[in-house]
């Protein structure tokens, strides 16, 4: 299945920080058939540092999509049955309007004069694009981790709009301890002497600091357990320790790897701004209980956990599970056996997509 990114540009989008954008340029790929009825689209929404390119193989760079072991052919969102979509979120660097694109009054680069996002911004933007498709309601709306929080987002903004719900890994708000991660990392960016404020645009980038932010990311991203299996403690490209502060075990090396990997495909201050709407992210904004919140959705809803997972554990879920069921709305909940971490939704599929073509196969027969 080969794929090509497609754009579509709108002439403004409104902010929950009060500026407006204009004009906003969208990201999207698409793969399957809409049928005629248009009732079989599905939106997928991807974690702080996805993209659009979800599936297949991209046109442009000749790989996979970063889901692409639960989208296509016969997988859990079947593209023989389903009409699959997904954008690049706003404040992106992957083809959507974020700080590394031009502002026109300008002519530079936004870097920081970019208004400050929410998750709410982002998934106003992407009903922008579910209407430009002309697509009137939803069948499903899935993601993992921060695409598990636009999912909810989803269910409680447009409720019209959506027929069922899979929020993967995720939360209806950060917890401390994620927001704590999530500022550890933004400060490792502005310690860079390369970030200048954010002015780094035709410049040399901060590499150091984003590696170094996501060697910390990635860190949280794993289980102890999967990080025993995958390096125990090791040795690399040596048979003792070299008494100095270069490389010796496997872990670091890897760490040392993903940081310079993702130094080549993602932008500092978009890490800044996406990291800063999840930490803002509150269904409930800070008021209302959740359960009262989640009762003007109509959606169904499966939830799906991993016992593995410290960073979006399972009790953060459960909590969405029990106000969906207090209201008494029809929720399915998973706690999937996994070592993985809250890595385990993108690799640990088997189960996982038995699950989803499940719940989905019944979703749509509902709507027939």
């Amino acid at each position: 299945m080969i794929v090509q990114t497609q754009y579509v540009r709108f002439d403004s989008l409104s902010l929950d920080c009060g500026a407006t954008l204009s004009p906003v340029d969208v990201a999207y790929e698409t793969y399957g058939e809409l049928n005629r009825e248009r009732t079989n689209a599905i939106l997928i929404l991807h974690a702080l540092s996805g993209d659009a390119h979800a599936a297949g193989i991209s046109h442009e760079t000749g790989k996979p999509g970063w889901w692409d072991n639960m989208i296509g052919p016969g997988k859990g969102f079947d593209t023989d049955k389903y009409f699959v979509i997904c954008s690049n979120v706003l404040g992106g660097c992957r083809g959507t309007t974020g700080p590394s694109s031009i502002n026109p009054a300008t002519g530079c680069p936004y870097a920081l004069s970019f208004p400050v996002i929410t998750i709410g911004d982002m998934v106003r933007l992407q009903n922008m694009l579910i209407d430009y498709l002309g697509i009137e309601r939803l069948l499903a709306v899935a993601g993992g981790s921060m695409g598990g929080m636009q999912a909810l987002q989803w269910t409680v903004a447009y409720p019209d709009k959506v027929a069922a719900a899979i929020p993967i890994a995720t939360t209806a708000r950060h917890s401390p301890q994620q927001i704590a991660f999530n500022e550890v990392g933004r400060q490792a960016i502005m310690a860079d002497p390369d970030w200048n404020g954010g002015n780094y645009y035709g410049r040399r980038p901060p590499a150091r600091g984003l590696a170094l932010a996501r060697m910390i990311g990635h860190i949280t991203y794993m289980s102890d357990e999967s990080m025993r299996e995958k390096f125990g403690r090791r040795l690399r490209d040596k048979d003792r320790y070299g008494f100095d502060f270069s490389v010796d075990f496997e872990v670091e090396s890897y760490l040392h790897y993903r940081g310079a990997q993702f130094v080549d495909r993602f932008d500092a201050n978009s890490y800044l701004y996406i990291t800063k709407a999840m930490d803002y992210f509150d269904l409930t904004n800070g008021s209302a209980s959740l359960a009262s919140v989640l009762e003007k959705t109509q959606a169904r809803f499966l939830v799906i956990s991993f016992t593995s997972d410290w960073l979006y554990p399972s009790y953060q879920s459960l909590e969405i599970v029990n106000a969906l069921r207090s209201r008494n709305r029809d929720v399915a909940y998973c706690e999937l056996n996994s070592n993985y971490g809250h890595d385990a939704f993108l690799v640990e599929v088997g189960e996982q997509t038995e699950i989803v073509r499940g719940f989905l196969a019944r979703t749509f027969e509902r709507l027939r």
